[in-house]
């Protein structure tokens, strides 16, 4: 059973940095995209950021792009979102999601399999 797990969300002034953690329990020998979404109060949720199993394979979100970065550790299936210069529109709550693929990308939430509890991040100005 595939489970994700993740860390590192909290309250934060704008301008400020944040990194998140995603671990992937349950996946061995299994080649998988990861993403991030974001969903804050009476909003739909959104696409960030996606990254293939191959690391250069990334896309991000307009909004983000620039600010923030999607890593992953294939060997420690972790993946991270570091997030800087952060903005009082990046309050949400942070989901990551994952899907078994050796390459395709999606910023469909509907694409992605396995998702986390979520995590809260919260940008005060």
């Amino acid at each position: 059973q595939v489970q994700l797990v993740e860390s590192g969300g909290g309250l934060v002034q704008a301008g400020d940095s944040l990194r998140l953690s995603c671990e992937v329990r349950g996946v061995t020998f299994m080649m998988y995209a990861m993403a991030w979404f974001r969903q804050a109060p009476g909003r739909m949720r959104e696409f960030v950021a996606a990254m293939g199993w191959v690391s250069s394979s990334t896309d991000y979100q307009e909004s983000v792009r620039g600010r923030f970065t999607i890593s992953r550790d294939i060997v420690n299936n972790t993946a991270w979102l570091q997030m800087n210069s952060l903005k009082s529109e990046d309050t949400a709550v942070y989901s990551c999601a994952a899907r078994r693929s050796a390459g395709t990308l999606s910023r469909t939430a509907t694409f992605y399999d396995w998702w986390g509890q979520g995590t809260q991040v919260t940008v005060s100005t």
